[in-house]
């Protein structure tokens, strides 16, 4: 294709004097070519036009003022959440006594309900995003359908021009100086055609952004509405744990610490559990730790925080490895690291030739959501083709064979390992935890406070076991 950017056809040389015809043709069609293209790019993407009312200043001003209002609202919750996980933490380090477990049980309580408050109010924020995004989409596509009329009507005095030779345009100028003027006219016409295709791909790639970000949102709320039942569910758990101990003891310390002996768990326990991978499959607990110890010593990123990421339950419920890699991966080329524009299609395709396992229709991606989400992320580590394209080098170099493969699980574990280590993981575990479930646009609440939240509080689930396996 012609690269109307840097390579547009020359329109006359006066430095040729026997030239008789005005060289249109060539370019013109090469243009017309484009445009045609791009029409077929559009009937991909062109969705149809939803009638919202026009948003007035007043309006804009009340959004954004009920905005900042639930912002204050969930800043306040969050501080408070904040102060209940200060306290379940200190009852926690002050040992295990019958008082601490209710203060605790009481504690946590208290911080569910609490979080139930702040996914009510991310829900209204959310609401409110989704309207506004989705009033962006349908301006887009009115964008989109205004430049395509200019197109036409550019291509339509391209069109009349085209079969004109240099003497009818000389004839048809009453003087020198209108010959020239009409030359110019068509020069700029076939700019402007060059500025509108230029506009309409850039409203197109508006266009598939917006719809991503809906998506997201629209999925946001959907992992909210889970999770605010998930927390529900908990609090009446733990308000029953906190009941049947009390019932069983009747508040004394000793029967307490009896039941407590009775209920911890052992180490040849903690090693034959099934520790179920996030990508699929299933190791031994002590087979997994092992694994994770391993990422550990070679990232410094802790064990028990890899296990929690690649744990089935940190997942959200996303559907991880029923899909092929046509339905499920994003087919739009992105710019890489080493400078190149390749889709995770493409990358895909590359690596499953490289490690020479078979055929890439037979091997499960994760799938794509219902409202538009791209899918295909691979293995127990969950990575995007894209994603581990940047560490497979750093991974083999590790691991000492070339190509790293995102279905071994020990290259799966040390793969999240570098990503969690970039991702700050020595500073912040909640939020490298987010960066891993969501990239860029980590924080989100859904991210920061569903994902990376429970990633953590996971996390320090498995370094109970793995301190009690160390101890033994």
């Amino acid at each position: 294709m012609r690269d109307v950017h840097n390579k547009k056809p020359r329109i006359l040389n006066l430095s040729y004097y026997h030239q008789k015809y005005f060289p249109l043709t060539k370019g013109l069609k090469s243009a017309v070519i484009l445009v045609v293209i791009t029409f077929f790019l559009f009937s991909f993407v062109y969705a149809p036009v939803y009638k919202f009312p026009s948003l007035t200043l007043a309006a804009n001003t009340q959004t954004d003022a009920q905005r900042q209002q639930l912002e204050n609202q969930l800043s306040d919750l969050e501080k408070q959440i904040s102060d209940y996980e200060n306290a379940i933490d200190q009852y926690q380090k002050q040992g295990q006594t019958l008082k601490n477990e209710i203060k605790t049980l009481e504690s946590k309580i208290g911080k569910l309900n609490l979080q139930i408050k702040a996914v009510n109010i991310n829900l209204e924020k959310l609401n409110q995003e989704i309207g506004d995004t989705q009033s962006k989409i349908t301006s887009a596509e009115n964008d989109i359908s205004f430049n395509k009329e200019a197109l036409s009507q550019v291509l339509q005095n391209l069109y009349e021009n085209e079969s004109q030779s240099l003497m009818e345009i000389f004839v048809a100028s009453p003087n020198l100086s209108d010959f020239f003027g009409n030359i110019n006219n068509l020069m700029l016409v076939q700019d402007n055609l060059r500025i509108t295709v230029d506009k309409v791909v850039q409203l197109k790639n508006n266009l598939l952004d917006q719809k991503e970000q809906l998506a997201l949102e629209k999925n946001d709320a959907k992992t909210l509405k889970a999770y605010q039942a998930s927390q529900k569910q908990t609090i009446q758990q733990t308000q029953s744990q906190k009941n049947e101990i009390l019932k069983e003891t009747k508040g004394k310390e000793s029967v307490y610490q009896t039941l407590v002996a009775q209920t911890k768990k052992t180490a040849a326990q903690i090693r034959n559990q099934i520790f179920e991978l996030l990508g699929g499959g299933e190791l031994t607990f002590d087979k997994a730790y092992t694994l994770a110890k391993a990422a550990e010593d070679a990232t410094g990123v802790r064990a028990a925080l890899v296990l929690a990421i690649l744990d089935r339950e940190s997942a959200l419920g996303q559907n991880v490895g029923r899909c092929s890699y046509k339905t499920a991966m994003n087919p739009n080329p992105k710019k890489q690291s080493d400078g190149s524009y390749k889709s995770d299609v493409d990358l895909f395709l590359a690596l499953i030739s490289q490690l020479n396992i078979g055929n890439a229709d037979a091997i499960m991606v994760s799938c794509p959501n219902k409202d538009g989400l791209y899918g295909g992320a691979m293995g127990p580590a969950q990575f995007l083709p894209s994603t581990w394209h940047i560490y497979s080098d750093d991974i083999s170099a590790i691991m000492g064979h070339d190509p790293a493969n995102p279905w071994n699980n020990a290259d799966a574990f040390l793969a999240a390992a570098l990503y969690l280590k970039d991702a700050g993981a020595a500073n912040n575990e909640k939020i490298a935890a987010a960066k891993y479930y969501c990239g860029g646009r980590w924080n989100r609440y859904t991210c920061l406070n569903v994902y990376g939240y429970n990633v953590v509080q996971q996390a320090n689930n498995f370094q109970q076991d793995i301190d009690i396996l160390n101890a033994s």
